[in-house]
């Protein structure tokens, strides 16, 4: 949707403003029944291949950039809880919420932890709207097929907000309509995992069923039957569903709207937006009279902390040296990924050459978030609200598929396995000495398992992946303790604690998790 912000701006910021009349705001509740905005194909020129639903699933769409969903709070539960990264920044910057996120604990009233909540949740409240005005609004006309396409897009965004929620947390309410009884949504029991995520396979699969392969330019964005399949092959894959894993993620294979020809140095910039590696991309755009209205803040949380043309950002998620270590010899995603800062003995340099000064704050940041020059100048920022999202690359369906076909078995999938892999470190080695990320060539079946891992590992470093990996490999225990975090405690950490704030609104319908 990024050029839907710069096409369409006039037309669609009305109507995002018209959506966003049901935001999430603070933290007593997730719920704002005030009126919607209505109008009809007659009396209103939405853009053709949309639909006059629009005005509602915008206002979800647009949540994905809220900090509540995939800034500060997201960074630390998918990035700063793994061994990949430290907290960055300085010691006392975030206190001791920010701190037990990277330590352990994570302390039961962390303001992170119910950024997340309430976010995740307000996202779901905006897309059981969108289906409740698609059933009930007689006052808007549209065709079945705009009215299928979109209750698809909702119920994925939906989706999407649970798996999410369920990883984080556990245990949360499942809403599966719209609640207009403000005290209804604080006394819902929360459901169990196998509930929620029966919910989210019913989804993803109505989603992937009736979502399009692929959306006009000026929707470039909007979720595609590829997108629900990737999510829904990583939704089974969190579950051992192998087979299921297997045969969703070759779904989106051999679709033919991706493949691994961008280089992955390219990936992470500005003209790697929306490329072939692209399954799902959270849209952000800013120039220099809207800077950050329709941007995202996932990159100046992550940037560089310093001073004079340093002052790019907080200097959160820093790279850790774990990872640093973890590449194999002359591997080129190390340097994409890992800024490294000068030191008076060694130079630091950015991926576009720029050295950096001696005596910041952290010895590496996130590359893969780092902007160049000429872009924050012509914006007349530095804080990258431009930069898109991630969330669902090429090749980690292309792992997952790796994955999942060596659990499944057998001579032949260990082979399609070992290929798949391969497929992923041929592209990586690119430009690299000779000799550099040599195929895999195992055929045991534990020996892949751990190339794949290390693949993913590698790959998807710093992209949201790690923590919720090791957590479904059943061995975040042992890495972590590996790390030197010496309070990690699987039972206990592997979620989130409920929020206290919302136990509390609760009257103590909602429990707390294990440990907390």
């Amino acid at each position: 949707m990024k050029k839907l912000f710069k096409t369409k701006r006039s037309v669609l910021l009305a109507i995002i403003a018209i959506a966003m009349l049901i935001p999430f705001s603070g933290c007593k509740k997730f719920l704002d029944t005030q009126r919607q905005g209505q109008y009809t194909e007659e009396n209103y020129p939405y853009p053709g291949g949309s639909g006059p639903y629009d005005q509602f699933i915008f206002g979800a769409y647009n949540d994905l950039r809220s900090y509540n969903i995939h800034v500060f709070g997201f960074l630390h539960a998918v990035s700063i809880r793994s061994d990949d990264a430290d907290k960055g920044s300085t010691a006392a910057d975030g206190g001791a919420d920010s701190n037990g996120m990277d330590n352990f604990p994570v302390i039961t009233n962390s303001g992170l932890a119910n950024s997340l909540w309430i976010g995740n949740l307000g996202l779901v409240n905006k897309c059981n709207n969108t289906l409740y005005q698609i059933k009930n609004n007689i006052d808007i006309t549209a065709t079945p097929e705009i009215k299928i396409q979109t209750e698809a897009e909702a119920r994925f965004l939906r989706a999407y907000a649970y798996f999410n929620l369920v990883r984080f947390f556990g245990r949360v309410p499942l809403f599966d309509s719209l609640v207009t009884d403000p005290a209804a949504q604080n006394n819902r029991p929360q459901s169990s995992p196998a509930q929620l995520y029966a919910f989210i396979e019913s989804d993803l699969q109505f989603a992937a069923a009736n979502l399009p392969a692929s959306w006009d330019q000026t929707f470039v964005g909007r979720a595609t039957s590829g997108a629900a399949n990737g999510i829904l092959a990583k939704v089974y894959l969190t579950q051992q569903k192998w087979a299921l894993a297997t045969s969703t993620a070759n779904l989106v294979m051999t679709s033919g709207k991706y493949d691994l020809s961008t280089p992955y140095t390219t990936i992470f910039e500005e003209e790697g937006e929306n490329s072939k590696e692209s399954v799902f991309e959270i849209q952000g755009t800013a120039d220099a009279s809207v800077p950050t209205a329709n941007g995202i803040q996932y990159t100046q949380v992550q940037s560089v902390r310093g001073s004079g043309i340093w002052n790019l950002g907080w200097g959160f998620n820093s790279p850790s040296q774990i990872l640093e270590n973890a590449y194999e010899a002359n591997d080129p995603r190390r340097a994409r990924t890992i800024l490294f800062t000068s030191t008076v003995s060694t130079p630091g340099y950015t991926i576009y050459g720029e050295l950096t000064p001696v005596g910041l704050p952290n010895p590496r940041y996130n590359q893969k978030v780092y902007t160049k020059a000429a872009r924050r100048s012509s914006v007349g920022s530095a804080s990258g609200w431009w930069m898109n999202i991630r969330i669902l690359r090429f090749a980690d369906v292309v792992l997952m598929y790796a994955e999942a076909a060596n659990e499944v078995g057998g001579a032949g999938n260990i082979t399609i396995a070992r290929n798949a892999l391969n497929s992923v470190r041929a592209r990586a080695r690119q430009g690299a000495p000779g000799g550099t990320l040599p195929d895999v060539t195992t055929t045991d079946q534990d020996m892949l398992r751990d190339a794949i891992r290390y693949e993913r590992r590698i790959e998807l470093a710093m992209e949201h992946d790690r923590f919720f990996d090791i957590v479904r490999w059943g061995i975040s225990g042992t890495v972590m303790q590996a790390a030197g975090k010496a309070n990690f405690s699987p039972s206990r950490d592997n979620l989130l604690p409920i929020p206290q704030q919302q136990i509390d609104l609760s009257g103590g319908v909602l429990t707390q998790n294990f440990g907390y």
